[in-house]
């Protein structure tokens, strides 16, 4: 999976950008699945598997990242933006980033400390007072690169930090587009749908489309979410930990899941000797939150992958638990389409 998640890595794509990574994964699945694009750019992917499901299972991960939009072009041709998805002041700094179809390099730009008013000294940065520079001289020659509408997105490399440790932008979500893709290129026992969604990050917006379209029994949703097992935090907010398996939510801000489901991975986990963990924090959200209520009502679970540092420039994850994440999705996916659920 590695080597196609780096792929996925370094394309760019933000909410209602997704154009790269759609067009990625179109051309890897051409041949193994029924595919429709819908007007919203959701890829909706029936995959015929060695067994007909008795029940409807679609699996999702979505497509965007969250990134940055360029608002204004100052007369020295500095960029001003405003944030795509969630992201923290503390985060932006200083980062350098890619802007435009031309991915013009540049800097999210800030005043030098040698500059700084003491009363200012230490205080994070707001993002309204940020910029980016590009280089250009004055206006007119930044238009010849940049327009207004444009995204910008962080910069940063896919690399190895250890053996099983890498770091990149936007694993989430390109790990969950990844493990999809693993599943369709390797095959599955059952039939069913493979749904890489859009906007996720600007509120989920491709989701219950989706899941309006396909009407499914069942949905899982593939995910990163937050990993703080870093120094200085508790156990009991560390939500969860690289290294120590796919993480299966019972409740974020957007969803309270379905409990049989829950409690049926968590086993299912333990059975197959596939490494699982809990989400010990309720935080954040994902598709889940629009899929679930979609259609009359899906039963719903999410499967994440714990990832450091995320929404930021770059996030740390583990192999090893995208393994983990890989094995319960074929699992899990198995006993839904058989209907071995209570």
């Amino acid at each position: 999976m590695i080597n196609t998640l780096q792929t996925l890595c370094l394309l760019n794509g933000t909410s209602g950008r997704e154009e790269a990574v759609r067009a990625e994964i179109l051309r890897r699945i051409a041949d193994k699945a029924e595919v429709t694009v819908d007007p919203l750019g959701n890829v909706l992917a029936f995959v015929k598997g060695e067994k007909r499901a008795k029940k409807t299972v679609m699996l999702t991960a979505h497509m965007d990242e969250i990134g940055f939009i360029i608002t204004y072009i100052t007369d020295e041709g500095f960029l001003k933006f405003s944030p795509v998805g969630g992201i923290d002041d503390k985060v932006v700094a200083g980062r350098p980033v890619t802007v435009g179809d031309a991915a013009s390099p540049g800097v999210i730009g800030i005043q030098a400390i040698h500059l700084t008013d003491k009363a200012d000294s230490g205080k994070v940065p707001e993002m309204k007072n940020l910029y980016i520079d590009i280089g250009a001289k004055d206006k007119a020659q930044a238009e010849e690169y940049v327009s207004i509408g444009d995204a910008a997105y962080f910069a940063s490399d896919f690399k190895y930090l250890s053996t099983h440790r890498v770091k990149a932008k936007a694993l989430d979500d390109r790990f969950g587009c990844t493990l999809l893709l693993d599943l369709i290129e390797h095959g599955v026992e059952y039939d069913a749908w493979f749904c890489f969604l859009v906007q996720e990050e600007v509120g989920l917006r491709g989701a219950g489309v989706a899941a309006f379209q396909v009407k499914p029994d069942y949905a899982i949703v593939f995910e990163a979410t937050t990993a703080a097992d870093v120094a200085g935090v508790s156990d009991a907010d560390c939500v969860c930990s690289l290294g120590c398996g796919a993480v299966v939510s019972f409740m974020d801000r957007r969803t309270v899941y379905d409990r049989a489901l829950f409690r049926h991975a968590m086993r299912l986990g333990k059975e197959k000797g596939i490494p699982v963990q809990t989400k010990t924090k309720v935080a954040g959200g994902n598709d889940a939150g629009e899929i679930h209520r979609a259609n009359g009502g899906i039963r719903t679970l999410a499967v994440s992958l714990p990832c450091r540092y995320i929404h930021s420039a770059t996030s740390v994850a583990d192999t090893r638990d995208m393994t983990a994440c890989r094995d319960l999705a074929r699992a899990l996916l198995s006993a839904y389409a058989d209907d071995a659920v209570e």
